[in-house]
């Protein structure tokens, strides 16, 4: 529950700051992008914005990591994006555009994921923090 309220809080202030300064700041973590995430609530039906980074594009793919701070379980926009995938994404507080989920499959994880971590080395103490296998999520362009 404290890990939940910590991560609800920290989404709000990063959101807050890429809105307060017309996406002058927040539109880099970690040498990342960070991108808004829109899905659809598997519960609710109403829309859910998050701010994520994401450690590799290629194109116009998008992967983001379902790691939620090494917790035990899986981010509800994750979820969201299993029950819904058609998203909604800001990419470095730009224009939004449709696009669709894809969970990566182990081929697909197995070549991303050191790309992954070379990114950004917490993913990988994430990883390790866990016993579920952290997701990674492929977004692409609506055709």
């Amino acid at each position: 529950m404290a890990n939940t309220i910590r991560l609800k809080i920290q989404n709000s202030v990063h959101r807050s700051l890429l809105s307060l300064t017309g996406g002058r700041v927040g539109k880099r973590v970690a040498g990342m992008p960070t991108l808004e995430l829109t899905t659809v609530g598997r519960k609710s039906g109403r829309d859910h914005t998050v701010v994520l980074m994401a450690p590799v594009v290629e194109g116009d793919t998008i992967v983001i990591v379902g790691s939620r701070a090494g917790d035990a379980a899986h981010p509800a926009w994750f979820l969201n994006l299993r029950e819904t995938p058609m998203t909604r994404v800001s990419v470095q507080h730009g224009p939004e555009r449709s696009m669709v989920a894809h969970v990566a499959t182990a081929d697909e994880r197995a070549a991303l994921w050191p790309r992954v971590c070379e990114a950004w080395k917490g993913y990988d103490r994430y990883q390790r923090r866990t016993f579920r296998e952290i997701p990674l999520v492929l977004l692409r362009p609506v055709a």
